[in-house]
């Protein structure tokens, strides 16, 4: 997602929505194995002695790649995309060709007791897909994308954003999400998935129909409504990495729609202004409109507004005028075009000008990230929050718009639990220091709430379990302690250690 900001700040007033911010038998996309599977009934236990994992006996079993520290290709299939973990060294990356390929891997280092960590796009905020001295479950071979004739898409979880968009664009539907091209599906669907359909359409996890998805004891089961409930909840929300490791998405889509995008600049000093204007300017918007306020560190600090609507331009354009006439001041750049589904998802992912081979590009970047969830009247003081980054340099605040549809869904309905939000705020900064990140995001808890979002997992988040979780964490707790009993999806922010 780092790619995407860094474009962010080179278009004047648009850019990338934070996402956030991750696989069958016979290849095509559809249920992966056996369902209605109970847990806890396949393969060894990890009640006797571990042993070292057999990895002669794992790479017999793939029909993908397996890749150990001596292997040529290694050093390349390890990278993360934060370069801040570049360092990291896992005991071995598998390439999985299926979903047996994942089951092998689960059911490899479950019996080893090591870390095991699904990977689809990498972008893992904290780097946790790639796990010092464990096996890293890569499922970005595994990218089909079947629309069906009822207009409900099947999706196997190495699907890149950008790849997911251009297959729905074909045949004339789209799904809410994220910006980032170069993002996995998975990881963005599984911690809820924020967009600019987002108040229009819902999250992306509020388009989900069911999952397939390998559990801790390397049994496949498909959750949906009626079937593994409390699986499929906690998936929707409940964050990547925990309970299993999902194989396939089914989405109800909706139709593609053309859309007018917007872009405004305003002059250094007036955030406040600005950031006051936008709340409730999008707050008494249509659903059909997302926005986005970027306040960025200076002295004193910068501010854009980036929006997509769906509609004309000229509805957006009296859109506009409202927001320039709260403001009490004209930009200093303003932008308005029509673009079709896919041009917009292209312009927002800061490649409309390139070949779509090159939205699929992603050079590692070294970024500190962490977030807020703005509660209703969070806002009220927006002179305060810009405060938090003046004479500050190289952070930035990214106000994603919530609040339309996904306010329409109960708070307990999914394991996202920040329905009543107004906005998300990502709090991003350039190179590897985490600490003006941690005081900012640290000064915003008490300005804007205290909530935050999953898809900007933070390492350094002290209260992590209870910001991005809220209310429904006691039933996400009983989930893991039904599905995931010996931890085997362990890592320092998951669900196994919000205790």
């Amino acid at each position: 997602m780092a790619d995407s900001r860094r474009q962010f700040l080179r278009l004047a007033g648009l850019g990338a929505v934070a996402a956030a911010a991750a696989c069958t038998t016979d290849g095509r996309p559809g249920p992966t194995g056996p369902t209605g599977t109970t847990p806890g009934t396949a393969g060894p236990t990890t009640t006797g002695p571990p042993g070292p994992p057999d990895w002669v006996a794992l790479r017999g079993r793939l029909a993908g790649e397996l890749l150990l520290p001596a292997d040529a290709g290694y050093d390349a299939a390890r990278a993360s995309f934060n370069a801040v973990y570049a360092q990291r060294r896992p005991a071995a990356v598998a390439r999985c060709a299926n979903a047996a390929d994942v089951q092998a891997c689960v059911d490899t280092a479950r019996t080893a007791r090591i870390p095991v960590a699904a990977r689809g796009g990498g972008h893992s905020y904290a780097g946790y897909s790639t796990p010092e001295r464990g096996l890293v479950v890569d499922v970005g071979p595994m990218a089909a994308v079947e629309v069906r004739p009822d207009g409900t898409a099947v999706v196997q979880a190495g699907a890149r954003l950008i790849d997911v968009y251009a297959a729905l664009a074909e045949k004339g539907r789209a799904v809410p999400g994220g910006s980032c091209p170069t993002v996995g599906i998975a990881g963005l669907t599984l911690g809820g998935g924020q967009g600019v359909f987002t108040r229009l359409h819902g999250l992306t996890c509020d388009r989900l129909r069911a999952v397939d998805v390998v559990l801790p004891d390397s049994t496949v089961v498909t959750a949906a409504d009626g079937a593994d409930d409390d699986l499929f909840w906690a998936l929707r929300g409940g964050g990547g990495g925990n309970l299993g490791i999902v194989t396939a998405f089914t989405f109800e889509t909706v139709p593609a729609p053309d859309v007018a995008v917007l872009g405004l600049r305003f002059p250094a000093g007036s955030a406040p202004e600005v950031l006051g204007a936008w709340a409730e300017w999008v707050g008494a918007a249509p659903d059909e409109l997302w926005s986005t306020c970027v306040v960025s560190a200076g002295s004193p600090p910068g501010c854009r507004i980036g929006g997509c609507f769906v509609g004309t331009t000229g509805a957006l354009n009296a859109l506009a005028d409202d927001l320039v006439a709260r403001v009490g001041s004209a930009p200093t750049q303003r932008s308005v075009s029509a673009k079709g589904y896919l041009d917009a998802m292209r312009y927002f992912a800061g490649c409309s000008t390139e070949p779509i081979e090159q939205c699929r590009q992603a050079e590692p970047a070294a970024f500190v990230g962490s977030s807020r969830m703005v509660r209703p009247g969070g806002l009220g003081d927006p002179g305060a929050v810009a405060a938090v980054v003046d004479g500050r340099t190289g952070i930035d605040l990214l106000f994603d718009s919530l609040g339309g549809a996904v306010a329409r869904v109960a708070p307990d309905a999914t394991a996202f639990p920040h329905r009543d939000a107004v906005a998300a705020v990502q709090v991003y900064a350039s190179g590897g220091d985490p600490a003006p990140v941690a005081e900012v995001q640290s000064a915003l808890a008490g300005l804007v709430g205290t909530g935050a979002y999953v898809n900007y997992i933070d390492p350094g988040q002290q209260d992590w379990a209870q910001a991005y979780y809220g209310a429904n964490l006691p039933r996400l707790r009983a989930a893991v302690a039904r599905y995931d009993p010996d931890r085997v999806f362990d890592f320092p922010q998951g669900l196994v250690n919000a205790g």
